[in-house]
């Protein structure tokens, strides 16, 4: 049902536009009332962040699990890549979500609130693995900004699978932070 009802929001928001579209419009689309929408999300926003809570908690996981002792940075990278199978399958909605968060200032705004939450939960799940408080949220910000880069490459060019583009954009900040010295 929440398949259904996303495709139906994607068709109508291309058709129509975001702020054009009314929630019984979608719910007639997909062939339910506005009741089921409702159940299934808080609102025509949420429908694109909806996989959020789960993300974090796989990210927070995969934190955990990356062996003590590694530095946060590579801790990070080794959690963003255990998500690469999540991202891969939600990309037939995921690539038009974020197209259509490109150009709606109201998605845009639950984006930057969405992946703050994120940065905040990396941050505490650094802190966790014994980061220091000044690091752990610099470190957690710049690797979400560095997986952001990657996916959004990633988006761009489907022929470089999305482990790849993640590699390439954490060497690039290493080299990055490397002329810093």
């Amino acid at each position: 049902m929440r398949q259904r009802l996303l495709q139906a929001a994607l068709e109508l928001f291309t058709e129509r536009g975001f702020d054009q579209t009314p929630v019984e419009a979608i719910a007639a689309r997909a062939g339910v009332t506005e009741r089921t929408f409702f159940r299934h999300f808080a609102d025509k926003r949420e429908m694109f962040f909806d996989r959020e809570s789960e993300l974090r908690d796989l990210l927070v996981q995969a934190v955990a699990a990356v062996p003590h002792g590694t530095k946060p940075l590579p801790t990070l990278r080794a959690a963003f890549h255990e998500s690469v199978p999540l991202f891969e399958r939600n990309r037939p909605i995921t690539e038009p979500g974020a197209r259509l968060v490109a150009e709606t200032p109201a998605l845009q705004e639950r984006s930057l609130a969405k992946r703050a939450m994120l940065v905040t939960a990396l941050t505490d799940a650094l802190r966790a693995r014994g980061v220091d408080a000044r690091t752990a949220p610099l470190c957690a910000q710049v690797g979400m900004d560095t997986f952001a880069i990657a996916t959004h490459r990633w988006m761009q060019d489907p022929s470089v699978p999305l482990h790849d583009q993640l590699d390439q954009a954490f060497r690039e900040l290493r080299l990055a932070t490397a002329a810093l010295k």
